[in-house]
């Protein structure tokens, strides 16, 4: 097994079926880690997926998922992300890649303007920077994941913190190809709001702002 899907779950019954059904195919490993949903989650990923059961938490899901994986390389997702061309063509550019890390280009899922330009702002930051997001679809050489310690278990920023360890190794892999991610989270709070509160976070990260008040402020 040359690649395993390892996707974090807490109440994402609305989204999950669509994701794996995208992702089925023999050659791949996928793995649903669920933090204790109580919708129906479950029952729809036990369809397509091995199941993990961990306490709630991104990056606890993430390495409990890491810890029962097969393949070579880890490729982790959330669940409400969705493929914007065949899985094979990410398989044979995760796999064949040259390079121990990388990531997607993210498109959001709402046709306003102003996403265009989010998306832009995003994936160039990201190349600049050689930090990832999980809404980029961040994959690893699972031996090199695993001498570096998985992602620190933080309440958030754990992306973060693992991409900066990553590219001590080498610069991050952007990959031309897109992962289409819910724009939910602008939706909801209001673009503006939304950008002005993650630059905000990720400046009060690098000052050194304990990630556990960021998660607060996040909420």
């Amino acid at each position: 097994m040359k690649l395993s899907i390892v996707i974090p779950t807490l109440n994402e019954a609305s989204h999950i079926e669509s994701l794996l059904a995208q992702l089925s195919d023999e050659n791949v490993e996928l793995i649903v880690v669920d933090g204790g949903s109580d919708d129906q989650t479950v029952q729809r990923a036990s369809v397509h997926a091995k199941l993990v059961y961990s306490s709630t938490g991104r990056a606890v899901q993430m390495n409990a998922g890491a810890a029962a994986a097969n393949g070579d390389w880890l490729w982790f997702l959330h669940a409400d992300t969705q493929l914007s061309q065949p899985l094979n063509a990410y398989v044979d550019e995760i796999t064949q890649s040259s390079s121990v890390w990388g990531r997607f280009t993210v498109r959001l899922d709402d046709a306003r303007f102003i996403f265009r330009v989010i998306e832009r702002l995003m994936n160039a930051r990201s190349c600049f920077t050689s930090v990832a997001t999980g809404d980029q679809g961040l994959f690893v050489d699972r031996r090199l994941f695993a001498e570096l310690g998985g992602y620190p278990e933080l309440p958030l920023m754990e992306d973060v913190a693992l991409s900066k360890r990553l590219r001590k190794v080498m610069p991050v892999n952007c990959s031309a190809l897109s992962l289409i991610t819910s724009a939910r989270r602008w939706q909801q709070r209001g673009v503006l709001k939304t950008i002005l509160l993650m630059w905000w976070l990720r400046l009060a990260y690098v000052v050194g702002v304990s990630p556990v008040r960021l998660r607060q402020w996040y909420r």
